[in-house]
């Protein structure tokens, strides 16, 4: 899957619904592309690497496309799907699409931990009263089982590295349904860098990986966001970082960004140090 391909996609199903797009500029290309259909005020989401991990893709967006809307109705701080075409999920050319409202926002501009925290904890409100079925800690346990099999198939990257993944996942699954607190829907990647600083405040992007289960997740993907003070959000969000009820989230949050890491590299070579770091750091804190 290239950024191109999915880019040819995005434009080709806004012209089917009458959106002209006269220069699509593509915003991020990680484990997604993202592009803006200039001149209208639509971004486009495409995933690429995500759907390694995802038997059908079109799913996830379906989830997040019906989350976000609920959200939207109660008022929550989420961007929402456009209004200009049906927000999808469509498929074209091998690719599933979304459609959302573009935001204006601050790229370089860092919320603070304080933002963070707390539009966490709203976000958190009112999503408890999501009526929808969402999969038990989907990307904890059903994303990185299909992951792994994915990545024995190619014996990538080793497979001494591959058992050892294995084993603590069986470990987790088997541990999962003891895990603290009670259960909820959850944005189920909830770091720092899918909360854009908007002129209308913080407003949470990037559902796709919605799922139900404690919040404790949520406050794991915090805690693992890397540059960001994540440490400071959980409390400000009203929860002690060192609270022994977060380990296991905070394991299997290791667990999965090492294995998609994996996955990353066979797209992105050049992400194999980072693959590799994210290795040392679920070996260094293995329960």
């Amino acid at each position: 899957m290239s950024s191109a391909g999915a880019v040819s996609a995005a434009v080709a199903i806004a012209a089917d619904h009458g959106v002209r797009v006269d220069d699509p500029v593509v915003l991020k290309d990680s484990f997604s592309v993202r592009v803006h259909l200039r001149p209208a005020p639509i971004v486009a989401r495409v995933p690429t690497v995500t759907t390694f991990g995802r038997p059908r893709p079109v799913d996830a967006l379906a989830r997040e496309v019906a989350v976000v809307s609920f959200l939207t109705k109660r008022g929550a701080p989420v961007v929402p799907v456009s209004d200009l075409l049906p927000p999808g999920p469509f498929e074209r050319y091998g690719y599933a699409v979304t459609f959302w409202a573009y935001a204006e926002h601050d790229r370089d501009r860092q919320l603070k931990p304080v933002d963070v925290g707390r539009a966490l904890a709203d976000l958190h409100a009112v999503l408890r009263d999501y009526p929808g079925e969402l999969p038990y800690l989907g990307p904890a346990l059903e994303e990185t089982t299909f992951l792994l099999d994915r990545l024995d198939a190619r014996a990538h990257p080793d497979r001494g590295t591959l058992a050892e993944l294995r084993e603590e996942l069986d470990l987790l699954r088997a541990e999962s349904r003891r895990w603290p607190g009670p259960v909820q829907a959850v944005h189920g990647d909830a770091h720092a860098g899918n909360l854009l600083a908007t002129p209308e405040g913080p407003l949470w992007i990037d559902f796709e990986e919605t799922c139900s289960g404690p919040v404790g997740w949520d406050l794991a993907c915090m805690l693992g966001s890397g540059r960001f003070p994540g440490r400071r959000a959980v409390q400000d969000y009203g929860v002690d970082p060192d609270d022994r009820d977060l380990q296991p989230f905070l394991r299997a949050r290791r667990l999965q960004g090492a294995l998609w890491m994996l996955a990353k590299t066979l797209s992105f070579p050049e992400e194999t140090p980072r693959a590799l770091a994210a290795l040392d750091d679920w070996r260094r804190n293995r329960g």
